[in-house]
């Protein structure tokens, strides 16, 4: 006679469903802590409150997040990945490659800088008033300022295959430009503080990268008076 454990087949092990609520559950948290953090501070802010805002267990934070720290980290890579399915550095590296034209390069910057700026640069912001009081916040922001200042430097090699960059103007010095105009204290200053809008801003900027770095050059070569 056939047994029954012979006729019962192993039922294969689905994670899929346990892989999208774990998604589901980080979405929560980093919105909740980007909402705590920006409106609270990050000394006042707690996992207790991050927990009880996003209906997570403050084990559950420490455990995938390490603490605060490890939580406003996570909070600004997800900022900089931008909107959409394909995050915002891939869409810029392809945008870099397939542009010849090196102003209309610089002008998409500034268009990218229309999404990524308000997610990031309020979070950077803060980090800069925590790491008033806290080495580690201080620390945080000075990763992040340094990761940008590669990527500018990235940026301002690809520009200089492209194009003579202004006259007297070297590829790091390039990127020190860009990493100013990428600043989150510009944005504080224009946006936050005067109100611009978001398009108004990413203009400013990539005009003003144009200016700054090819002298307002225009198509056939003719050098325009710098204006910055």
């Amino acid at each position: 006679m056939e047994s029954i454990l012979d006729t019962v087949k192993p039922r294969r092990y689905d994670a899929s469903r346990r892989r999208e609520q774990a998604r589901l559950n980080r979405e929560a948290i980093v919105a909740a802590a980007r909402q705590r953090f920006l409106e609270a501070g990050f000394t006042a802010t707690t996992i207790a409150t991050i927990a009880a805002d996003s209906g997570a267990t403050a084990d559950t934070i420490y455990k995938s997040f390490g603490g605060k720290a490890g939580l406003l980290r996570a909070i600004c890579e997800d900022a900089l990945r931008g909107e959409g399915p394909i995050q915002a550095e891939q869409r810029s590296d392809a945008m870099q490659a397939s542009e010849a034209d090196p102003r209309r390069m610089l002008r998409g910057l500034g268009t990218l800088t229309t999404e990524v700026a308000p997610r990031i640069a309020p979070l950077l912001l803060l980090l800069s008033t925590a790491a008033e009081a806290d080495p580690t916040m201080a620390q945080l922001r000075a990763d992040f300022d340094a990761a940008r200042l590669a990527r500018m430097t990235h940026v301002a090699q690809i520009l200089e295959s492209k194009t003579q960059l202004r006259p007297g103007l070297s590829v790091e010095e390039a990127a020190e430009i860009m990493w100013a105009y990428s600043s989150p204290e510009l944005y504080g200053l224009l946006v936050l503080t005067r109100g611009w809008r978001a398009e108004r801003y990413g203009e400013f900027v990539g005009e003003s990268l144009v200016d700054a770095l090819l002298g307002g050059r225009d198509t056939d070569g003719t050098e325009r008076p710098h204006r910055i």
